[in-house]
Formats: structure tokens, C-alpha cells, sequence
């Protein structure tokens, strides 16, 4: 592997606005394999380019997860969706998973991967994302834990046999209202699909979606978990209720993430 000058890198990355410099300089510095194309990948950096999409991965709670262009990068602030579902994970061991809108895949590999070596099975999980390449991407992620991944809107995409049997249903929907969109950073704004960004007039177009037929794709006792903006809590908590869901809110303050969790209630008999 050639030696490059890593703090020479990191001045040019630093000038062109880059917040962790020195660790993408590092990071582009082992990719390249010359200082011709060290050069390449900092232009396309320097040009706004994601850093995920020159790399061809992006890291989430300590594993590489492949990244192509075009496809939502997933962010450090979704590991909370992962934690909570792990924690419903272990007090009730799930036998299906559903990863919606998926993109890269990243919560569904997460997850699989923090419950393997545990006590119970792995659960199957299906994958399901409305963008064709981000569907061949998540195919690619989780071909090792055997995932099935399927490509269309919704619960459109996910055959019809997991209805009524999904354990733990993963949302990461899009929660940007449709005005904020031309205030994300460049590299989303320009780079990223805005069907993963785009979450209509209220941010909440798709969780409302989810939300609704969250109760009859559920198993019973089952949850569905959906990333979203603080200011979303009250409506979202409406949005989970109104579809006759258990609601509550899990937040973190060290990732700055939100998340609302609905869930199925277990079916009880009289004497």
C-alpha cells in the first residue's frame, strides 16, 4: 500500500469545508492504490461527492456496509431504531423481521448481527425498499445472513404470507417536510434519491402510510419502529394510536435521534 502525505490531504479536504478532515483523509488515503487516483477521490470529494459513495461503504454500529451511488447513506443516528429493537429482540425473541425502506439495508444487517450468537434463532428477515438500486444494494448486504429483499412501495413489495406475522417492523422513512428538502446539506440535497428524503408536506407522509397498516402486518405483540424529528412526537404518537397501536417514544440525546414504537396488542380471551 503506498505512503501518502495524510496531513497534506487533510488541509485540502479542511479547506473545501469537510467537518472530519483528517479522519476522510485517512479514510480516501487507504483506498487509493495511487497518488494519480488519491487525487481523483479527492476531487470528487472536494466537489461534494459523498464520502460513502467514493469509499463504496459506509460504517454503522461497527460493520462495513456496502454503499452504491444513488442509494440513502445510512446515519449514525438510526443505530436507535437497533438498539430498540434489539432490546424488544431479547425480551421476546422474534421469528420474522421486516426492514422497510430499507435502502443500503443497514438496520436489518444490524440487527441480525447484534441477536447472532444469542440464545434464540435468528430470525428471517425481509427487506423491502420502492428504489430498484437500493434494493440490489441491500440484496448485496445481507446475502450473508440469508435476507430476502424485495423491491416496491411499502408493504406492496413484501409477500403476502408475512401479513399478520412480522415481529418487528423497522421504518426508516423519510421526515423531512417537502419545504425543508433545499436546506439539507449539499450531499444529500444533490446526491441521495429524494424519494428516501422526501417526507411531504408534514415529514410525515410515509409513517402515516406505515403507520396504518403497521397493525395488520404486525403478529401480535408485535412492533413497528419508525425513525423520526422531535417536533414529530405528538403527531406521530397520534398517527400510531389512530391505527390502534400501544405507543411510546425512544430517544436518544448523545445520537440525537427519535424514534416512535407502536405496538400490537396480544389478543386476550375471557374465562
Amino acid at each position: 500500500m503506498p505512503e501518502f502525505d495524510i496531513e497534506a490531504v487533510t488541509r485540502q479536504l479542511r479547506a473545501a469545508g469537510c467537518v472530519f478532515a483528517e479522519d476522510e483523509a485517512r479514510m480516501l488515503g487507504g483506498s487509493a492504490r495511487s497518488a494519480g487516483e488519491l487525487d481523483e477521490l479527492i476531487a470528487r470529494r472536494v466537489a461534494g461527492e459523498p464520502l460513502e459513495y467514493i469509499l463504496g461503504w459506509a460504517e454503522f454500529r461497527g460493520l462495513r456496509v456496502g454503499v452504491q451511488a444513488g442509494v440513502f447513506v445510512p446515519r449514525q443516528r438510526s443505530a436507535l431504531l437497533v438498539d430498540e429493537a434489539a432490546a424488544l429482540a431479547r425480551s421476546t425473541p422474534p421469528r420474522m423481521v421486516v426492514d422497510l425502506c430499507c435502502g443500503t439495508g443497514a438496520l436489518g444487517l444490524a440487527l441480525l448481527t447484534e441477536l447472532d450468537g444469542g440464545p434464540a434463532p435468528l430470525p428471517d428477515l425481509f427487506a423491502a425498499d420502492i428504489d430498484p438500486v437500493a434494493a440490489d444494494c441491500a440484496r448485496a448486504n445481507l446475502a450473508g445472513l440469508g435476507g430476502q429483499v424485495c423491491q416496491g412501495d411499502l408493504f406492496d413489495a413484501l409477500p403476502r404470507q408475512l401479513c399478520g406475522r412480522i415481529d418487528i417492523l423497522l421504518a426508516n422513512t423519510p421526515y423531512v417536510p417537502s419545504e425543508f428538502l433545499s436546506r439539507l446539506p449539499p450531499e444529500a440535497r444533490d446526491h441521495e434519491p429524494a424519494t428516501a428524503l422526501d417526507g411531504g408536506p408534514d415529514g410525515l407522509a410515509l409513517a402515516r402510510r406505515t403507520a396504518a397498516g403497521a397493525a395488520e402486518w404486525l403478529a401480535p405483540g408485535g412492533s413497528v419502529l419508525i425513525e423520526i424529528g422531535t417536533d414529530q412526537i405528538p403527531a406521530a404518537t397520534a398517527l400510531l394510536t389512530g391505527a390502534g397501536l400501544r405507543a411510546r417514544i425512544a430517544r436518544s440525546a448523545g445520537l440525537g435521534a427519535t424514534v416512535a414504537v407502536g405496538t400490537r396488542a396480544v389478543a386476550t380471551y375471557g374465562p
